[in-house]
């Protein structure tokens, strides 16, 4: 029973979004993706015809990268626009390909898929970050984590910075989810080892224009624009952006939104009995007993979370957009709780 549930849930435990993927598998047609850290509730962006027809404008580029900072609090000449943050992540392997990594596991895969050679796994635990430290030339790991959701402290990655600059080493941190809180954002430091990534698609809902950015130190900055070449972001992902990151009022509104959907998703999950270890305003990640069991349940009637294959206990659920998609998880599980 345990080995075909394994197999069931191998494809869509890789990352979310496969609702494609299980529709095929499972049938259905109304799927409710509950599988990603993607707002539901995304920015009103209406692409006009220009967007697509002409050529994006330098100058236009330069401005969303000084807006997107002045958002993020980093340096506009530190920022650069990529076409989303996965890109960014893998182009960042590419510059750094001689390095020797390590990544902080339980994590997003792209960390550990952004390296042409073997990645050292590593957990959180700063003893186990600081002896990474002492033969790793880059560590990567995420702030808020995924799908722990924990922020590691500054003053403790500042240590382990300092400690990784002693070998000429890199940390990466990965904020991909940072635009709900944004105080905890690294953005505004000038660590000269510290590259930070940035997602546009996550906090605006509009994850299909892939948008993101990488801050960092000079050196870094000017290997990323000389890949990335004249037009590194489409017409409509730059449009999007530059309406978004100058319209502050709804970045906090959204907020707002956010913390209201996650804590109904949390009444919700408490209520069926599954116990919430990580919570933030993205999704909550849940401890029960058959996850995988319940995962297949849920998909049944074309609903879509995300399980992980290192543990059989562990889901991660994303915020259902409405009343009624709530509504139709809510009584999926309350038919698992009497199952």
């Amino acid at each position: 029973m345990e080995e075909r549930l394994r197999a069931l849930v191998a494809p869509f435990a890789v990352h979310g979004g496969r609702s494609d993927l299980a529709r095929a598998q499972f049938g259905g047609e109304d799927w409710l993706d509950l599988s990603t850290g993607i707002s539901p509730c995304a920015y009103p962006f209406v692409i006009a015809d220009e967007a697509l027809t002409r050529l994006p404008s330098p100058d236009d580029l330069a401005l969303l990268e000084a807006r997107a900072a002045a958002c993020f609090g980093s340096d506009p000449a530190r920022t650069v626009a990529v076409p989303g943050s996965d890109i960014g992540l893998r182009l960042i392997g590419h510059l750094l390909a001689s390095a020797r990594a390590a990544a902080v596991v339980p994590g997003y895969g792209g960390h550990v898929a952004m390296w042409p050679g073997e990645v050292q796994a590593v957990t959180s635990a700063m003893p186990a970050l600081m002896a990474a430290a002492q033969d790793c030339d880059a560590i990567v790991l995420a702030r808020p984590s995924n799908p722990g959701g924990g922020v590691v402290a500054e003053d403790l990655l500042q240590a382990l910075a300092k400690q990784l600059a002693k070998r000429g080493g890199w940390l990466i941190v990965d904020e991909a989810f940072a635009d709900a809180h944004p105080a905890t954002s690294l953005a505004s430091k000038d660590w000269p080892n510290l590259i930070i990534l940035r997602s546009f698609g996550k906090f605006a809902g509009l994850a299909g224009l892939r948008l993101g950015f990488v801050i960092g130190p000079s050196v870094i900055v000017h290997r990323l624009r000389a890949v990335l070449g004249d037009w590194p972001i489409s017409g409509p992902a730059l449009a999007a952006g530059l309406a978004f990151y100058a319209d502050t009022a709804w970045q906090t509104e959204q907020r707002r939104r956010l913390k209201r959907h996650g804590d109904a998703l949390g009444t919700v999950l408490q209520s069926a009995g599954l116990a919430i270890t990580a919570s933030t305003p993205f999704f909550n990640t849940c401890q029960i007993d058959g996850a995988w069991g319940l995962f297949e349940h849920l998909a049944c009637r074309a609903i879509l979370i995300r399980p992980f294959a290192d543990d059989p206990r562990r889901l991660r659920i994303g915020l259902p957009a409405d009343d009624n998609a709530l509504k139709r998880l809510a009584e999926a599980l309350a038919e698992w709780s009497a199952s």
